[in-house]
């Protein structure tokens, strides 16, 4: 059982803890993780505090939970001793453009080193990005080695079949005046919304504007990446990119009521390939679960449309989801570049997506895409049929002529939300 340390406990925002001598200010968008300074989000000393909410997102609740139970004590600091990143990434010129990066801290993986001193002088700074190295296995993967459309090479794809892959996970962490600009609203706009949609549960961000940094209570992203990381950022080298929003009951659990596993899958096998080409392949995995309107709100319009007269149809596809959700699609792509940026990313070779609202993200934030790629006809599920119907007749798409899987070709046109 862990001791509890006895403190004064402030449930308040602002008495006691207005910003002191000894706490760092954070300048977004410096050239060095020094000039910009630490995030710091903890509460083992709250006088050091300059981040609105909490590490590691949503489980940040479970830690509490931990806490209340006697299991972790409330003053425990992390000893970060061999946790520095296995690849070097970055920094990059768009590491210290805050047009480009508003949603993640670029300098998070980076913690234990630059920040060295000051850890060792009681400031409790923790990484918001860590960087590590493994092999991965898909049915599906393993299926398309077994046909020998895909090569077993023994560095990418090693003799047991396994795919080397450095993988990245990253938290939020919100700059919000740049937020707030890059969804075309205020930033006292945006905290006031922040602060009511969450029940209340962050009174700083109404009333402290000192700090401008906020650690949100969503999930983190993933980040996998095929082939030499360096080759990310060389111009002369191929590079493939998927860009993919949770789906739980597809890429888990195989449900094929749409193509999000098998559009995942596409990309990966692009990536691989594009990687034993010696180019890199890029996988973005965003908790965005439902269009981000969640798996609840997903399976109760799944309920609504197929309970409906006439049975699921293309025709009231999105309309079921806005009488139950209230809009569409919540997911919103402002943001979804900034991990593009901080890889170091300024042109893709071939863009593994149908969508228009990330294709016109990234290419709005300054990245240049050259190919949009379809996801095969022979890889949609049969009850995904009235999704791509529905986006379709939607104009999300304009239909043309779908490639075959190994073909990595110029996709002109609208493009779907998967």
């Amino acid at each position: 059982m862990h001791t509890k340390r006895t403190a004064h406990v402030v449930l308040t925002s602002h008495p006691g803890q207005e910003p002191q001598s000894n706490t760092f200010k954070i300048n977004w968008g410096e050239k060095t993780p020094k000039a910009r300074g630490p995030l710091i989000a903890t509460n083992t000393n709250p006088h050091h505090r300059n981040v609105i909410g909490a590490h590691s997102g949503s489980y940040s609740v479970y830690r509490a939970l931990a806490m209340a139970a006697g299991k972790l004590a409330e003053d425990f600091k992390p000893d970060l001793t061999n946790t520095e990143p296995v690849e070097k990434i970055g920094p990059h010129p768009q590491w210290s453009d805050p047009s480009k990066i508003a949603s993640l801290d670029p300098w998070g993986a980076d913690i234990a080193t630059v920040f060295k001193k000051e850890l060792k002088n009681g400031y409790d700074i923790r990484p918001t990005i860590a960087v590590t190295k493994a092999h991965i296995q898909m049915a599906e993967l393993e299926d398309l080695i077994r046909k020998g459309e895909l090569e077993v090479d023994g560095k990418i794809v090693k003799k047991n079949h396994d795919v080397a892959v450095t993988k990245a996970a990253i938290e939020s962490v919100w700059y919000l005046p740049k937020v707030a600009e890059k969804f075309g609203t205020t930033e006292g706009e945006l905290r006031k919304v922040l602060f009511q949609e969450t029940g209340g549960m962050f009174p700083e961000l109404v009333t402290r504007h000192d700090l401008k940094a906020f650690m949100p209570p969503i999930g983190s992203t993933s980040v996998y990446i095929f082939g030499d990381v360096k080759a990310i950022t060389d111009p002369k080298k191929e590079l493939t990119v998927r860009v993919h929003d949770e789906c739980n009951g597809s890429d888990v659990f195989g449900s094929d009521i749409c193509t999000c596993r098998p559009y995942l899958v596409q990309g990966i096998e692009a990536a691989i390939k594009t990687a034993q080409k010696g180019g890199a392949g890029v996988i973005v995995y965003y908790r965005k679960e439902g269009r981000a309107l969640g798996e609840v709100t997903k399976f109760l319009v799944y309920n609504a449309r197929k309970r409906q007269e006439g049975g699921d149809s293309a025709s009231t596809y999105f309309h079921r989801t806005e009488c139950v959700a209230g809009v569409q699609d919540m997911r919103f792509q402002q943001l979804m570049p900034d991990v593009l940026h901080w890889l170091g990313i300024t042109r893709i070779t071939n863009f593994i997506s149908m969508s228009n609202m990330k294709y016109d993200a990234i290419v709005n934030s300054g990245i240049k895409i050259i190919n949009r790629v379809e996801i095969p006809a022979d890889r949609i599920p049969a009850d995904a049929s009235v999704e791509m119907e529905a986006k379709k007749a939607a104009g999300y798409f304009t239909p043309g002529t779908v490639k075959k899987k190994k073909e990595l070709k110029n996709v002109k046109g609208r493009g779907l939300y998967e």
